[in-house]
């Protein structure tokens, strides 16, 4: 097991990598009950949708785990589950059969471009600046995250969408004290910090009565049956569609493609060009995974930002991703147990992983306006508007175009033009969606 996953190479153990496992399903799990919760909004029962959001996760992060090992978890991914449900089936009025059919779609199209090495010589093609702009990007967007589920941020007023909670809040004064641990904890090199802060901020929650007890530990998984292998490709293939589908691919194949570069670059996985050696891998686990998904009934799939939490705590190889695909295999029999973390805990998790992940930053050239700008706007547009699709579309039209007007059009490489007709081509079909 130790040769199989290169445990040598990457100085690691089965205590850290299995830390880091069962910290990232923290971190993620909340996915069991919110991704059901928003595909309900499209018509798909809560209860059979709980079960395919856990076997989608189990499926692509096996996959994950035993054929690209890495310590990336994958499972439905939010944002697109919104489009799905809210503008495809809601909006647009089409089924959401229909729309899994497209997600299946766009999951065929990633495989095969993954395996012509298409996806990977696209990767390839992005600038280190852009790429460090992806992890500093990613980083701030998991604090936002975490601020607002721990609800040290909130909902503002016109002029100020965000404003400071109420620090008066049980629930914010747990969250800022399991901060401190946490960054305590790691200050004095303590293994398990993230861990043990997520820990501690449940049960305080649960003895200050924030957190009610499950009613049950266990209970059996409801029944797939009336959403397994109900998708309809052909209705999804047809021309007043395809818009639908261009975007459910561009979406997630640019989440993917930033979402492994960000998350190898803070576990130093990066070659020294700034590559992920072998990233074919993890973009075949990503498809597969993607077409595995509508045939169980839920979402578009994909590697979760927040198996940064795992990478943290040093986990390095897929056996962290093995222990995550445990943790939900199991998760469909004890779900009332493990979705009993409150946000306010496992949002601190993700406040202290941003704080981590801006160190990439020095590696953006920033002398040159044409490095500087488009890695900028990345960083930014990712938190600001809550996607990091839209950061990466908006960073790499404006990398080249500004290498472009400059004179500088031979410093891009062939697949970045590629890229930013994709970017471009996405924020084309959006307004007519």
């Amino acid at each position: 097991m130790k040769r199989f996953f290169r445990f040598e190479r990457y100085n690691t153990s089965f205590r850290q990598e299995t830390l880091a496992g069962v910290t990232t399903f923290l971190t993620m799990a909340y996915i069991i009950i919110v991704n059901p919760a928003i595909m309900e909004n499209a018509g798909i029962p809560r209860g059979a949708s709980i079960t395919a959001t856990i076997l989608a996760a189990v499926i692509g992060t096996v996959i994950m785990a035993l054929w690209a090992r890495r310590p990336f978890a994958i499972a439905p991914y939010m944002g697109e589950n919104a489009f799905i449900a809210f503008v495809v089936v809601k909006v647009m009025g089409y089924s959401w059969q229909a729309a899994l059919g497209g997600v299946f779609i766009a999951g065929a199209l990633f495989t095969l471009l993954t395996l012509f090495g298409i996806r990977g010589w696209l990767a390839e093609s992005i600038p280190l600046s852009l790429k460090a702009g992806f992890a500093v990007g990613i980083g701030l967007f998991l604090t936002f995250i975490g601020l607002n589920e721990t609800g040290l941020v909130v909902l503002g007023v016109p002029g100020a969408p965000v404003r400071l909670g109420n620090l008066g809040e049980p629930s914010c004064l747990l969250a800022v004290a399991g901060f401190l641990l946490v960054t305590a904890l790691m200050a004095l090199r303590v293994r398990g910090a993230l861990l043990i802060g997520i820990m501690a901020a449940t049960l305080g929650s649960i003895s200050l009565g924030l957190t009610p007890l499950p009613d049950s530990i266990a209970s059996l998984p409801p029944s797939l049956e009336p959403i397994l292998f109900k998708l309809d490709i052909a209705g999804a293939l047809s021309v007043s569609f395809l818009p639908v589908v261009a975007v459910i691919f561009i979406m997630a194949f640019l989440d993917t493609v930033g979402t492994l570069i960000g998350l190898s670059m803070r576990a130093d996985l990066l070659d020294e060009n700034g590559n992920l050696p072998e990233i074919e891998r993890p973009m075949l686990a990503d498809s597969l995974a993607t077409m595995a998904a509508p045939l169980l009934g839920t979402s578009t799939t994909g590697a979760y930002i927040e198996s940064a939490a795992g990478i943290e705590e040093g986990g390095r190889t897929g056996f962290s991703a093995l222990v995550v695909a445990l943790l939900f295999l199991l998760s469909l029999f004890f779900a009332p147990l493990f979705t009993i973390v409150p946000p306010h805990a496992y949002g601190i998790a993700l406040v202290v992983i941003g704080s981590f992940m801006i160190r990439p930053i020095t590696r953006i050239d920033f002398d040159d306006v044409t490095e500087l700008v488009p890695a900028f706007l990345t960083i930014c547009l990712m938190a600001f508007t809550y996607n990091i699709g839209v950061g990466m579309t908006a960073g790499m039209i404006t990398h080249v175009l500004l290498k472009l007007f400059t004179g500088r059009g031979g410093e891009v490489k062939p697949g970045m033009w590629v890229l930013a007709l994709l970017s471009m081509l996405l924020f084309v079909c959006l307004p007519k969606l």
